[in-house]
């Protein structure tokens, strides 16, 4: 596949993806609420996640509608996830995605209950009245709600929290990592495999190479976060320093922590070979963006 063609399919999935997003996200909640929802989402980031959730959907040849819907829902997730991280609460930052946080623009109460509001609308949107059936609704919300939760994303920010001047070894980092970052870049590979029919051993194949790209996606924003400006980043470079927060460049070194990028992008290609799937190109290029990105 040449890189022209991968770009192509980039460009074409996000703007599907944008669509998506500014139809279902809606204007009009109360007293300011929808305008702070559609800042935090709309018109900025990566879309790594719903980009993973396609590619995995493609693999398996799965249902595009639903897969859309997941891939939504996991956004909203992200962005909610944001918004409260951001907060002068936990990491308390004044930029994201190269604009003004949601706190610092509308407030830190309108931003907690667009965090709030956001994570509801996730589940709405996996839950339509017609389009989705009942069984694969289910999956998907079981996926989500599992890597969002105190298992996942939840239980990995308060291990964050609760480790600003501690030092951890590797497994412990690696732990709490799999849980902040890790687990909703596993779970959108899994939802998009869900919308298709796919074996067991596909099935962990796929789920072994989200876990790897997940810790992956952590490592290289650890390396990112000292030797990237923040203009280039669009949130606040050498922050966790600032916070005295263990992150792989402190714990492992530098060229140790490229080195464990590398070795992870390995995994994730093994796994791929490992599913018998015949359409992962896509979930490779990807891959081996997570670990060649430079923001």
């Amino acid at each position: 596949m040449k890189p022209e063609d991968f770009d192509d399919w980039v460009r074409s999935e996000l703007a599907a993806v944008e669509t998506a997003l500014d139809s279902l996200v809606p204007a009009d909640p109360p007293a300011g609420l929808g305008d702070a929802m559609r800042y935090a989402v709309l018109d900025g980031g990566k879309r790594l996640r719903p980009l993973l959730v396609l590619a995995a959907c493609e693999a398996v040849d799965g249902q595009s509608a639903a897969a859309m819907r997941a891939a939504v829902a996991v956004e909203l997730i992200h962005a909610y996830s944001l918004v409260h991280d951001d907060m002068p609460c936990m990491d308390d930052d004044a930029l994201r995605r190269g604009k003004p946080t949601v706190h610092v623009k509308y407030g830190e109460a309108q931003a907690m209950l667009a965090g709030d509001a956001m994570q509801a609308l996730a589940f709405e949107v996996l839950t339509p009245e017609q389009g989705v059936a009942p069984a694969l609704q289910a999956k998907l919300v079981g996926l989500l709600a599992r890597a969002a939760g105190h298992e996942g994303m939840a239980g990995g920010q308060a291990i964050d929290l609760a480790s600003v001047g501690q030092r951890l070894d590797e497994a412990a980092l690696r732990d709490m990592h799999r849980r902040k970052t890790g687990a909703l870049l596993r779970a959108s590979v899994l939802m998009g495999a869900a919308c298709g029919a796919v074996t067991s051993t596909a099935w962990q194949a796929l789920a072994d190479y989200g876990a790897a790209i997940g810790l992956a996606f952590q490592v290289v924003d650890d390396i990112l976060d000292v030797t990237q400006e923040s203009e280039t980043l669009g949130k606040t470079a050498g922050k966790d320093l600032e916070n005295n927060k263990p992150t792989y460049v402190t714990v492992l070194g530098m060229a140790a922590a490229r080195r464990h990028a590398d070795e992870l992008r390995e995994q994730a290609h093994a796994a791929l070979q490992r599913s018998g799937l015949a359409r992962t190109h896509r979930l490779a290029w990807l891959a081996d963006k997570v670990v060649d990105r430079h923001h």
